[in-house]
């Protein structure tokens, strides 16, 4: 008699089969849905982008970083730097954006890594704010007022209106799917076991012969990367740049906290339950102004207070529940 051990759930098979059915009919949503509807839903990738990729740096590897639009905006200034001076199609400059971005994100680690703590968040953010205030001495590119992207260049991406809306919108879907596919399959390999292990205890993961420091450098500079993709879909998007918007602490990474604290840190399913109640919200509430931010506020301090894990740690702790399993799990007993 033996057991019998899977990773995968009815639970977990049901979620492949609905989610293979919404990315056939998101893939659709040019023809069916209007263009503002494309760019919602554009907008939603990003943040699920992000959303996923700021969840393993902090709840798996326990960096909290508060800078992460130091890369959102390094990736969308390689995007208008590649296709204004150097002459390259929009599109071909999105891969370059994340190479690049994986690439400065080496020595920004070496820099970041020596502080601990508070120190580390802080110097994340200092970052960005140093990568904010260059950008914006580059006359080159618009300087402090930006620059947007001339309607020439815009044309290489496609022609008529509608396929470039499409493109970009497919784009979109490709890096917020891809990088929350990415990231599962990361965390089902041996260093997602190394993080996992981290995440339960530090401690107990250097005993075990986890090379600890490694293992986070090397996601930092991958969730880099990532993130420098989004920042590139984000300049392509929105066609204009300015320091500002591109190095946002408010939207590339307090929105992204904030998505990721009331779905559940630490799991697969939070950020992409996090992501849709904080649309739903932003949907509802955004016209009541400042009242809206301070509902938010409210909010997240209240799923902190309650359900520390969030909405998705409650769910899957009260119902033994995952859509995303990356463990093994022993189903029953094989008589044979």
């Amino acid at each position: 008699m033996s057991d019998i051990i899977s990773r995968s759930t009815l639970a977990s098979k049901l979620a492949g089969l609905v989610a293979l059915v919404a990315i056939a009919v998101l893939i659709a949503a040019p023809w069916w849905g209007s263009v503002a509807t494309e760019r919602l839903i554009g907008e939603f990738m990003v943040y699920l982008a992000l959303a996923s990729l700021w969840n393993l740096l902090a709840g798996y590897t326990g960096l909290v970083s508060v800078g992460q639009q130091s890369f959102v905006g390094f990736g969308a200034y390689i995007v208008f730097s590649l296709a204004l001076l150097a002459g390259w199609n929009p599109l071909y400059t999105v891969p370059m954006a994340g190479i690049a971005t994986a690439l400065i994100a080496i020595p920004v680690a070496k820099l970041v890594f020596r502080l601990q703590g508070a120190y580390f968040a802080i110097g994340t953010w200092v970052v960005a704010e140093v990568f904010r205030l260059g950008f914006a001495q580059m006359s080159i590119l618009g300087g402090g007022s930006g620059k947007s992207m001339p309607a020439n260049v815009v044309k290489q991406i496609a022609e008529t209106k509608f396929w470039r809306e499409a493109t970009i919108y497919w784009l979109a879907i490709a890096i917020g799917i891809g990088a929350l596919a990415m990231v599962y399959a990361l965390l089902r390999s041996r260093i997602g076991l190394a993080l996992t292990a981290i995440r339960d205890n530090e401690t107990a993961s250097v005993s075990l012969g986890i090379r600890i420091e490694r293992v986070k450098y090397l996601v930092y500079v991958f969730v880099a990367g990532m993130t420098g993709l989004v920042g590139a879909l984000f300049a392509l998007q929105k066609i204009r740049i300015t320091p500002d918007a591109a190095f946002s602490v408010n939207d590339w990474t307090a929105f992204v906290i904030f998505i990721v604290v009331i779905g559940g840190i630490g799991t697969i399913e939070g950020p992409i339950f996090g992501t849709i109640i904080y649309f739903l919200l932003r949907e509802f509430l955004a016209d009541l102004g400042s009242i809206y931010l301070l509902i938010l506020g409210a909010l997240a301090i209240g799923v902190m207070l309650t359900t520390p894990k969030g909405i998705w740690g409650f769910i899957q702790a009260r119902f033994n529940l995952s859509l995303f399993p990356t463990g093994f799990r022993v189903l029953s007993k094989d008589k044979s």
